[in-house]
Formats: C-alpha cells, sequence, structure tokens
C-alpha cells in the first residue's frame, strides 16, 4: 500500500497547525531515567505538573482522545518494557508488567485517568530497576552507594569522592563494595557508564561529543577509548551494528 499521499497531507496538516514533534532524544532521555532507576526524576516528569502538557509534541492518533490517549500508553509502555530487558529485567517480568498496566489502562474511563496510570508504570518500572541493581547487595553503605553511581553518571565519580559524601573510610568502602558485589567501584562505575552508553548508541541520535559529556568523561576520545576497552569495539561500529535494531517505535 502507497503511504506517500497520506503522508504527504499530515505533513502538510501539522506544519499548518504549527505541529513540531517532540524530539525523540528528549524522550528516550526519559526513558533512559526509567532504566538506571532514577525514581525521584520519574515521579518529575510524570508530576502533575508534567501531566498537563503531556499530549504536547505527540501525534494525534485517534479522533477519539481516550482511544488516542491509550494508543499512546501502548506505545509507551511497549518502550518503558524494551529499554528495562535491556538494562537487566527479565523478559517475562517486563511484557506480563505491561501486560498488567495496558489492562488497568483499559480501564480507565477519562484521558487523564490514563495519564495517572501511565505514570504510576513508569514509576512502577523505576523502583523494580532501581532494586535491581542492588539484588545481591547486602549492607546499607553498598545500596547507598549504588544509587548514588547511578543517579550522578554525568559526573566524574571517584572513590575518594563517594565515600566522602558517606562519611566512610575510602579503603573500608572499597572493601565491603567488592566483597557484596564482585566487582571495584571504578569498575562498576565504568561499565554503569557504558551500558548506558550502549543505550543511547542504540535507540538515540546523540553524538559522541554528547555521550561523552552526558557520562562525565574528560573527553570524546576518552569516552571511544573506554568504549572499545569495554566493548572491543568502537562506539562507531557499535552504532553500525546496534541502531534501532531492537526497538519497534522511533517516534510515538
Amino acid at each position: 500500500m502507497n503511504t506517500n499521499q497520506d503522508l504527504n497531507y499530515h505533513f502538510y496538516v501539522q506544519k499548518s497547525h504549527g505541529f513540531i514533534r517532540t524530539p525523540f532524544n528528549d524522550e528516550f532521555e526519559k526513558y533512559m531515567l526509567i532504566q538506571v532507576g532514577d525514581v525521584e526524576a520519574v515521579k518529575n516528569f510524570t508530576s502533575s505538573t508534567a501531566r498537563q502538557n503531556f499530549l504536547e509534541g505527540k501525534g494525534v492518533l485517534s479522533d477519539d482522545p481516550i482511544r488516542n490517549m491509550m494508543y499512546h500508553f501502548v506505545t509507551s509502555a511497549a518502550l518503558t518494557s524494551r529499554i528495562c530487558v535491556e538494562g537487566g529485567m527479565t523478559h517475562d517480568t517486563a511484557y506480563t508488567l505491561t501486560d498488567i498496566y495496558i489492562k488497568k489502562a483499559d480501564k480507565c474511563r477519562s484521558v487523564d485517568e490514563i495519564i495517572i496510570m501511565l505514570g504510576e508504570m513508569q514509576v512502577d518500572f523505576a523502583q523494580r530497576m532501581k532494586e535491581l541493581k542492588k539484588e545481591n547487595v547486602i549492607s546499607l553503605h553498598v545500596r547507598k552507594c549504588i544509587d548514588y553511581i547511578y543517579e550522578n553518571l554525568h559526573k566524574n565519580l571517584t572513590i575518594k569522592d563517594i565515600a566522602e559524601l558517606f562519611g566512610l573510610n575510602p579503603s573500608y568502602l572499597s572493601k565491603l563494595f567488592l566483597k557484596e558485589t564482585g566487582t571495584t567501584i571504578k569498575d562498576f562505575v565504568i561499565n554503569a557508564k557504558i551500558t548506558t552508553a550502549e543505550n543511547m548508541l542504540k535507540y538515540s541520535d546523540f553524538s559522541y561529543l554528547d555521550i561523552s559529556l552526558a557520562l562525565g568523561f574528560s573527553s570524546q576520545s576518552a569516552f571511544i577509548s573506554v568504549f572499545k576497552k569495554v566493548t572491543g569495539i568502537t562506539p562507531k561500529k557499535y552504532k553500525e551494528e546496534y541502531y534501532m535494531h531492537n526497538i519497534s517505535f522511533k517516534n510515538e
């Protein structure tokens, strides 16, 4: 079926109404916050104030307002589950949780109710991802340390700074962290940054410089060097192999 005529017509209508679609990078950043388990940040972008502008920059998928919102809910649920599976959540958990929330949303009788349900779903996924990162951790100190790392990937994180933040001796924290996680704090930070970088390369159009700055690397070359050391290939090669291959929706 040739859809070029319909496509051109919709472009014309969008332009005549001044419609500007939300950039994918902006949407992607929100999903990354869910994946790393930054619950507070997710609560902020699902707050009552944010809900008021939820449909801004999103396409009209149905002339019926409730059905339109439901389609957006399903799209967001699919993206959320995919990004969380990429982050380590089991396939069964992610997709069963998605099924549960889609059924809940299907019982909603207003646009506002569906948007509120969407926020609850995203916070639930974020909370589960946060706990997943700490699954085998026992001590409160290491749990707090892991939380801090994932919430501050944009910083140049050092053992000394993290230890001082929690009033601990760096040597003590290093030994405790290694004992409970099986890896050093330095390696944990690097792996967390590179895992996040992999998803940014897969699902967004961020440049290597943007990614290096977003993840607290001293320079683009430093990011490329560390990425290659950890993954065995360059960011360029990784993007060529994996960009968008594992996602069904590029834009809502």
